[in-house]
């Protein structure tokens, strides 16, 4: 139900597969990202690239899969596209973000014709690639952002983005360029196609409120999820025209990551070190499923306390076992579909600060829950 790999001691950053996983790109925690390909008889991961043009810690990747491009973003205010050229090599274009604070995360577009880095400045810089002068131009999202754009998500039209900021708010732009791309139809968020323009804002006060982790459009693009630091869910649903915000407090430690996994199911992750599913109702009702995680510990424990009782006798002291009954050993910082569509997946990757990367079946998982409540 779910593959361990291990790539050392360093945290794993972020990391990004490419379009038919067999190559993973992923930063540990540093100014380089490497890109390792699997043997598929030994299951061996092999370093085929490093790419070392940042100065600075990266902060995010994201790998496009129709046009088989690298956007890497990190703290020395830098992007860079990177292309795979006729010699094997990956080659860098550096793409200007004009920013002076740090670049925090960045995603291609659906259409991967622009990419969005959300940033340290107060600003949103959205880049596409002007084919006349042979570079990748930033248009800025300024107002009324005013703090750190921790994450950010496309919405399926490629016009709309969502973000989430440290001032505990999740906002919804129009990112429509005119130059590259056709107005689309009006969705339930709005119908404006100018750039910039602010169509929705929520702020995240339920609970004593909390800096926003991430944001998530739903498959369809008329419902988002965002999960923040004061450990909450919440979900805003604009399918009937007026849009509605749930919100659940739970008693998990904060969540870095969210998904749709269904129509009607909501996968988080981040500091419990375990991958936990919500279910999603008509209403917009939140309920906890269950932990995708499965106890680690092999002791029974008659046998860890037999062996407490022996260690007390000879040293003094008790032996205490520090490791957790998870896969991940500390917070998982960045989630990743690995195969199947937001809002319809059947793999996922975890990847987080103890240097492992587990690919879990989520169609097994739901098998297994189903034999259990069965039996």
């Amino acid at each position: 139900m779910s593959e361990r790999h291990s790539f050392g001691v360093e945290p794993i950053t972020c990391h990004a597969w490419n379009h038919d996983k067999t190559q993973l790109a992923l930063s540990l925690n540093n100014q380089d990202v490497h890109i390792y390909e699997q043997n598929k008889v030994t299951n061996e991961w092999k370093l085929m690239h490093t790419l070392s043009q940042h100065e600075l810690r990266v902060t995010g990747i994201d790998w496009a899969p129709r046009t088989n491009q690298i956007v890497t973003c990190s703290v020395d205010r830098n992007a860079y596209v990177w292309r795979l050229d006729s010699d094997g090599k990956w080659k860098p274009f550096l793409a200007m973000l004009r920013i002076n604070r740090a670049a925090t995360c960045v995603r291609w577009s659906p259409e991967e014709n622009k990419f969005a880095a959300g940033t340290g400045a107060r600003l949103i810089s959205v880049s596409y690639f002007e084919k006349q002068n042979n570079w990748w131009l930033s248009k800025h999202i300024k107002k009324p952002i005013k703090s750190t754009v921790s994450c950010l998500d496309w919405h399926p039209n490629n016009m709309l983005l969502v973000v989430g900021t440290s001032d505990f708010k999740v906002k919804v732009y129009s990112v429509y360029i005119k130059d590259i791309e056709d107005p689309a139809p009006a969705t339930s968020w709005g119908s404006k196609h100018v750039f910039g323009t602010p169509l929705a804002e929520f702020h995240n006060s339920s609970f004593g409120g909390g800096w926003v982790h991430s944001v998530a459009f739903s498959g369809d693009g008329n419902r988002i999820c965002w999960v923040a630091h004061n450990s909450s869910i919440n979900i805003a649903d604009a399918s009937n025209g007026n849009i509605s915000v749930t919100s659940l407090k739970t008693q998990f430690l904060p969540f870095n990551n969210c998904m749709w996994v269904r129509p009607d199911s909501i996968l988080v992750a981040g500091y419990s070190c375990c991958p936990l599913l919500f279910s999603v109702n008509a209403k917009n009702s939140i309920t906890f499923v269950c932990k995708l995680d499965s106890s680690q510990k092999k002791e029974s424990g008659g046998i860890s306390a037999m062996r407490k009782f022996q260690s007390l006798d000879r040293q003094a002291k008790v032996e205490v076992n520090t490791s957790l009954e998870t896969i991940h050993q500390n917070a998982i910082t960045c989630t990743k579909i690995f195969s199947g569509v937001n809002g319809n997946v059947a793999k996922f990757s975890t990847s987080g600060l103890d240097g492992q990367l587990v690919i879990w079946d989520l169609n097994l998982l739901e098998s297994s829950m189903q034999n259990m409540k069965i039996s």
